[in-house]
């Protein structure tokens, strides 16, 4: 099936008004896109941060009726929006963000490869990974920073946190890179069914990584290794809860934060740990440090 997709320039504030107007319009779908690459790094807990312009596209059936939708539009919009159609190839839209994963090499021994890719060296320590709904492929700065610090510890015979584990992409780096055990937390049950899959992908055992919600975390838990790659303000709101989890003489590693946020970040886990120096990527920044007491 062939589709029709509409493309109308709008500010901040006006996009709002444009996608009701395109949903209005019988648009099966909605997507506010950058207009002019400008970054949002790390949104507050609820936000919905948008781009000062975006390119508002809307996809309809190729039989709409174009002339009308765009009659429709020029009465709900003012001042009136220039609109650009596009005839959409039919593809598989739920499959084409894969062209996009490739595989990754994290330090000297990790590679990150799609489930769907053959590894590029099959001999190494490959973690075959299908994100599906969670976040965590190892492209991103943060994610790719943790699995670097990850590939240089010694991990072996080690009990994990991975606090916030998306796709359980570095609990399962652990494991396969030694590690006894990993407890995935995520407030996202989507995370924990992710987890699991893949780790089962990874021919990992189940007794190996045991998931939770923050709510059913077991009391009396700790973890030699403390990873949590998340945000600035979830990993501030959460020090103390991360600080009890870490058992002293434990590493603990941060990330998803900025280098302008290592100041506040490190702040309330300075009375519990002694810090590194910071590891920098395109401003993300990952942490790690000792539990001295």
């Amino acid at each position: 099936m062939q589709w029709l997709q509409l493309l109308i320039d709008a500010s901040r504030e006006g996009s709002a008004i444009v996608e009701d107007a395109l949903i209005e319009s019988g648009a099966v779908s909605v997507t506010l896109e950058d207009a002019a690459d400008q970054p949002i790094f790390a949104p507050g807990v609820g936000e919905r941060p948008l781009w000062d312009n975006c390119v508002v596209k809307a996809l309809f059936s190729a039989d709409s009726d174009t002339d009308q939708i765009a009659a429709q539009l020029c009465t709900a919009i003012q001042p009136q929006p220039a609109v650009r159609w596009e005839l959409l190839e039919d593809k598989d839209w739920s499959q084409e963000w894969k062209k996009y994963f490739q595989p990754v090499k994290c330090g000297d021994r990790l590679w990150i490869c799609p489930s769907w890719i053959d590894p590029p060296e099959p001999d190494g320590i490959n973690l075959s990974l299908d994100p599906g709904l969670a976040f965590g492929t190892g492209s991103h700065p943060t994610t790719h920073l943790c699995l670097r610090w990850l590939d240089q510890q010694d991990l072996v015979g080690k009990t994990i946190i991975d606090y916030g584990c998306g796709s359980g992409i570095l609990g399962i780096a652990a494991l396969l890179l030694g590690a006894e055990q990993v407890i995935a937390i995520d407030n996202d049950p989507q995370a924990l069914l992710a987890s699991r899959d893949n780790a089962q992908r990874n021919n990992i055992a189940d007794e190996k990584l045991i998931t939770y919600l923050p709510d059913e975390i077991p009391s009396g838990l700790s973890a030699d290794v403390m990873l949590a790659n998340i945000l600035a303000a979830p990993l501030i709101q959460l020090a103390p809860g991360i600080s009890n989890l870490t058992a002293t003489g434990g590493t603990l590693c941060l990330s998803g934060l900025l280098q302008s946020q290592i100041d506040d970040v490190c702040a309330p886990y300075l009375q519990h740990f002694d810090f590194s120096a910071p590891t920098i990527e395109s401003d993300w920044t990952q942490l790690s440090g000792y539990k001295v007491r």
